[in-house]
């Protein structure tokens, strides 16, 4: 919100100075964001008179001109190249030291050609005020020689800008900006009474609400008769000084009582109006072109003014191009409403409009403002355009406003950590406009005013959900009360001054900080580091895919395509991160990258809804070393991406099994399914199908899995007891086992592993054979098996005993011999 000194000065009598105002500004809450001065750009700018001007004796396009400019600038003779320099013209005249700010330099003192020269006689340009570089500026004969420049053409009025804070719409306004530093014991605000126009003829224009949740209370009247054209050139200053461009006297008078009062208005051209009634409605599904000349569709939600032809007005938020006034505009109908703070805000995110009065109006205007703000505008545009006004109509009634308020003197103290004496707490509020109605020793109530809708309001926070149902009942108890008496708090600590309020530490609840992250956000964190220790590369990609990728990966429904795509070929939500993967890795190998390997965790999209899946991919071949071969990238690559993410995550592979339902895209012999139980599937892994290979145009082998975060269990809190480490060697037994074609290795493993649980601690596959001399469908299959004693070194009449067990619990469970 920007205010200039002048215009603070039509509300606030006052003799403080610049510096002051900021200070207390920023002291009662209305942080200063800028201050900007024009004279302190102009300093040394004089007004002067050219009294003699002579051709230069050795330059054509240059005269010595003898210049007046009053002080110790009485005769000062100065060499000029403008064509227009002449005798008897009043100037602009910078004396030596001067910066010139549109020429980025500062005047000194020199000879011009072999002629003393004392300055510069100045255009408007060079000042940085304007595009006139023809000559130096003219100014009219009734100036004061040697006055400031910046005096001269009023430019010597300060622009303070402070920050809102959304609760604070009444400070939207010069009027609210003026009250509060009245208040602060900045001068004393000046009575503001509308000058009442009695209307001569009935308005021809009605107003209609089909919609009062939105608009209870509107007014209007129609002004006839009116000349429109520029504004005078006070009222184009000051619209300037605060950034609004002055466009006419119709649309600057509402501009100017939008900053001067906070009253937004808008003018209609009765003649482009169609139909005696203007109608606040509901939008239909329509295109409405505003103002600004852009076209905006318009949905259901929104809140409009209409007329028989359609839309004319987006209700508190832009006005319509076809009904909008003009030069030739002689019939205007002023609208002044209340409009609903949170449709006026829901509609202007939508569409991404930006206006003064949506801003007003989403923080809420002043609802005993309605009548004077239109009545303000009537007699200010009688004034500027002429005309003849008519009687005012409305429509609807203005809400009730009221409100009142508690405050206990003793709670200044105990909760705003200040000793302020009761009587300088009633006037603080009294001068804020609340008016006192009972008043004891301890406390007093308030009427609010009804500028101030942010005090009051009955609104509070949402209790916690799991909060006991008792305790929730008591503290709901007079919470409104409690709310608003904090509110009556803030406003005296405000004047008071927020930089007098002693600084108290907030009290620990312990000394442990909480953690800034819980389990679910912290393991996003873990998966990530996982993958890129076993050198995965992070990749974001879009959650939209072409249409024929997610139907190779998963399926392409069409509830999940977009009727609106960013790019034809991003048209899908994908069902897997893995369309990105695989395009990411097609672009690296073009470029010779084979060999890369990539990871995303990110949202996947299917019929059930939204999900977050980790997923990764391997291809090209390993890397070269000393009597190590390269190879391709084969399923257990991908097999051993998962388990070392499941494991990070606490999910104990041991628990888990492995099954060979995998989705479509994986190869149907080389990939599997990871499930905890029979119905949860943590994840998959395998290679990539050769046809979507195919499809893709990729040659060599791809490996890739997914991680299904939702369905990883939170690890249990449970109290870990410390590690007990045995002093003895572990002992290690090789097994073959002779398996037939419905034998599955992990059954395997799980039967050796129970056959002595005391003892066994790890047990690992190491190798699989087929081949002669076994028989058809019949596998080796070789496990390690790690003893590990705790308190005295095996015998091997003990390991033997285990391996006999081993033996016989893999025999029993899966039917696999040993291999003799």
């Amino acid at each position: 919100m920007k205010f200039t000194l002048s215009w603070l000065r039509e509300h606030l009598d006052f003799t403080a100075s610049l510096d002051e105002i900021v200070t207390r500004l920023n002291a009662i809450g209305l942080e200063v964001e800028s201050v900007d001065n024009p004279a302190d750009r102009l300093k040394g700018f004089r007004v002067a008179k050219i009294l003699e001007a002579h051709r230069h004796p050795d330059a054509d396009r240059l005269q010595v001109c003898i210049v007046a400019a009053g002080g110790d600038f009485e005769r000062v003779q100065v060499v000029c190249g403008a064509p227009n320099a002449r005798a008897g013209l009043h100037v602009i005249f910078a004396p030596p030291g001067t910066y010139i700010p549109g020429s980025d330099m500062t005047i000194k003192a020199g000879r011009i050609r072999g002629q003393e020269s004392g300055g510069m006689l100045c255009s408007l340009r060079e000042l940085g005020l304007g595009e006139e570089a023809d000559g130096i500026a003219e100014l009219p004969e009734n100036v004061v020689l040697g006055q400031s420049y910046a005096a001269f053409a009023k430019l010597d009025d300060p622009i303070v800008e402070i920050a809102i804070t959304p609760n604070r719409g009444d400070a939207l306004s010069i009027r609210g900006i003026a009250r509060d530093l009245a208040a602060a014991g900045i001068g004393h605000l000046k009575p503001w009474l509308t000058e009442t126009v009695e209307g001569s003829f009935p308005s021809p224009i009605n107003w209609a609400i089909d919609y009062d949740k939105a608009c209870p209370h509107v007014v209007g009247c129609m002004v006839r008769g009116v000349r429109n054209g520029p504004s005078p050139a006070w009222l184009r200053r000051r619209l300037e000084a605060v950034g609004v461009k002055p466009i006419s006297r119709l649309v600057d008078v509402t501009n100017y009582l939008t900053y001067d009062l906070g009253r937004p208005l808008h003018v209609f051209d009765a003649a482009k109006l169609a139909g005696d009634t203007l109608t606040v409605t509901r939008a239909a599904r329509e295109t409405f072109t505003g103002l600004d000349g852009r076209d905006y569709v318009l949905g259901t939600d929104d809140i409009v003014i209409v007329d028989n032809s359609g839309v004319q007005s987006m209700a508190g938020i832009m006005g319509g191009e076809a009904s909008g006034v003009s030069d030739e505009t002689t019939d205007v109908f002023i609208e002044s409403a209340l409009f609903d703070a949170v449709q006026v805000a829901l509609t202007g995110r939508r569409l991404a409009i930006h206006t003064d009065a949506r801003q007003r109006f989403e923080r809420g205007i002043d609802p005993a403002l309605l009548l004077p703000g239109l009545e303000a505008a009537i007699k200010m545009i009688l004034d500027l355009c002429g005309g003849e006004a008519s009687e005012i109509v409305q429509a609807g009634e203005t809400p009730s406003w009221q409100r009142d308020a508690w405050l206990r003197f003793e709670r200044i103290e105990t909760l705003g950590g200040v000793q302020i004496d009761p009587e300088t707490a009633v006037r603080s509020l009294e001068h804020l406009g609340f008016a006192v109605l009972e008043r004891t020793d301890e406390k007093a109530r308030f009427a609010v005013p009804s500028w101030r809708n942010d005090i009051a309001t009955g609104v509070v926070l949402d209790q916690a959900p799991h909060l006991d149902p008792d305790r929730a009942q008591s503290a709901s108890a007079e919470v409104h009360a409690i709310e608003a008496e904090c509110d009556l708090l803030e406003e005296i600590l405000r004047l008071h001054g927020l930089d007098a309020i002693p600084a108290r530490k907030l009290p620990r609840s312990t000394m442990i900080p909480s953690a800034a992250l819980d389990a679910r956000q912290a393991r996003k964190g873990i998966a990530r580091r996982v993958c890129a220790t076993r050198g995965l590369m992070e990749t974001v990609g879009f959650s939209f895919v072409a249409l024929d990728d997610a139907a190779r990966f998963g399926g392409a429904p069409e509830s999940l395509r977009l009727l609106n795509p960013i790019a034809s070929d991003l048209n899908q939500l994908r069902p897997t991160p893995l369309p990105n993967l695989v395009h990411a890795w097609q672009e690296n190998a073009a470029r010779g990258h084979e060999a890369a390997g990539f990871f995303e965790l990110g949202p996947a999209f299917g019929q059930e809804g939204q999900a977050l899946v980790l997923a990764g991919l391997r291809g090209g071949r390993t890397a070269r070393h000393p009597e190590v071969a390269a190879r391709d990238m084969t399923v257990w690559d991908a097999k051993g991406d998962l388990e070392a993410a499941l494991l990070a995550l606490g999910v104990p592979v041991e628990a888990l099994s492995v099954t060979t339902d995998a989705a479509a895209h994986y190869h149907s012999g080389r990939s599997g399914q990871i499930r905890q139980g029979p119905k949860i599937v943590l994840g998959a892994f395998g290679e990539l199908h050769p046809r979507i290979a195919h499809d893709m145009g990729i040659d060599g082998t791809l490996v890739a899995f997914e991680l299904f975060m939702d369905a990883v269990p939170l690890p249990k809190n449970r109290r870990r007891a410390a590690p007990q480490l045995s002093p003895l060697q572990p002992v290690r037994r090789d097994f073959a086992f002779l398996a037939g074609p419905e034998t599955e290795a992990q059954a395997v493993l799980r039967a050796a592993r129970g056959a002595e649980r005391n003892l066994i601690t790890e047990v690992r596959l190491f190798d699989v054979y087929e081949g002669k001399p076994l028989e058809p469908g019949y596998r080796s299959l070789g496990i390690e098996v790690v003893l590990q004693p705790m308190h005295a070194s095996l015998t091997d009449a003990e390991i033997e005993a285990v391996s006999d067990k081993i033996v016989a619990a893999v025999e029993k469970a899966t039917g696999a011999t040993l291999r003799r």
